[in-house]
């Protein structure tokens, strides 16, 4: 097992900085959607979905109901 990964260390090295930036870019994601803010940075006014994405909770509570 040793042996492996000392023959292998860089391709590790390597998959762990992409698992790392991978993961920082969906917890920022995640935050960003907590936050509400618009994951294309354009902002909501123009776009289609802003009814969709943006519902008041009382609104979807009522009619789902």
């Amino acid at each position: 097992m040793l042996r492996w990964i000392i023959e292998n260390w860089v391709s590790i090295v390597i998959l762990l900085a992409v698992v790392s930036v991978v993961t920082l870019i969906i917890v920022k994601m995640i935050r960003d959607k907590k936050k509400g803010k618009s994951s294309c940075s354009c902002g909501c006014g123009g776009c289609g979905m802003k009814d969709i994405c943006h519902r008041d909770k009382e609104y979807i509570s009522v009619n789902i109901e």
